[in-house]
């Protein structure tokens, strides 16, 4: 029997390094993290794997959009890397399966982390600038200091619980109630995703109708009284619709999105609200 390949700690560390100092590598609106994140996972699928077509086929499961908080979001990675042990092993792991892990829980730990890291966290540190009364420079020193250290070993932390949840999860993610738990991880990603189109898009038309000195039309208050905040989940459902159904890059539709602005700007369905 061969022997089980294991990724080294010298690679999960160089993995971690290019996670922590390189997520936000060739960023864009349409790839975020994908690219840091397919960087990242370099040094493991190439120990793992022997020729260039094994380690190319691997790689190309990381080429999928992904985008979460940095630092809570650094357990996926680490996850990843000991599913990715597994499938080099023979275990039967397909894309399918990693990405609907990822998909799934890049959403609920980017609210996590957000809340936490950005929400709470960062906001205490920064009362330490308090300290620069004067013109002192312990207040700045303290909050990059704190920062710095607090991060590489949360970071750290959070990548070696998820190499051991990988490696031990397996059997959960191909057993007999695999499909019920990656439906309830991407079940929870869509609703996290779905709270957060709920909570941050706000649009609305300004268009009205007179019809007399006493009778309009006010089209806001009606689309209210029939079916509040329609164009809110008519605009996501279009931007799900041209993504998915025809195949457009997510680039493609922010243009077509500044052109509707644009275009409802000029006939009077939007209002900028701007003053000149």
């Amino acid at each position: 029997m061969a022997d089980l390949k294991k990724v080294s700690q010298g690679a999960r560390n160089s993995a971690f390094l290019r996670w922590i100092y390189g997520n936000l590598t060739c960023f864009s609106q349409e790839h975020m993290q994908t690219f840091g994140y397919l960087a990242a996972m370099l040094p493991v699928v190439d120990e793992l794997y022997d020729t260039d077509a094994e380690k190319v086929q691997a790689l190309s499961t990381y080429r999928t959009f992904f985008n979460t908080e940095p630092q809570i979001g650094t357990m996926v990675v680490g996850l990843t890397v000991g599913l990715e042990e597994a499938r080099a092993n023979g275990e039967p792991l397909d894309d399918d399966t990693i990405n609907g892990i990822r998909a799934g829980l890049m959403g609920p730990l980017a609210g996590l982390g957000d809340s936490i890291i950005v929400g709470t966290f960062i906001p205490i540190l920064l009362i330490a600038l308090g300290l620069s009364t004067g013109g002192s420079v312990l207040g700045p020193l303290f909050y990059v200091i704190a920062w710095n250290v607090a991060m590489y070993f949360g970071m750290k932390f959070a990548f070696d619980q998820g190499y051991e949840l990988g490696g031990s999860a397996v059997e959960a993610l191909v057993g007999p109630q695999s499909a019920a738990l990656r439906d309830s991880i991407v079940l929870v990603g869509t609703m996290v995703i779905g709270a957060v189109a709920a909570t941050w898009i706000n649009i609305t038309t300004a268009l009205s109708f007179q019809f007399s000195a006493d009778s309009g039309l006010v089209l806001q208050d009606t689309l209210d009284s029939i079916f509040p905040k329609f164009l809110n989940i008519f605009f996501v459902w279009l931007c799900w619709y041209l993504m998915t159904k025809r195949k457009m890059s997510p680039t493609v539709v922010m243009g077509l999105l500044v052109i509707v602005a644009l275009v409802g700007v000029l006939l009077g369905f939007f209002d900028p609200g701007l003053s000149y």
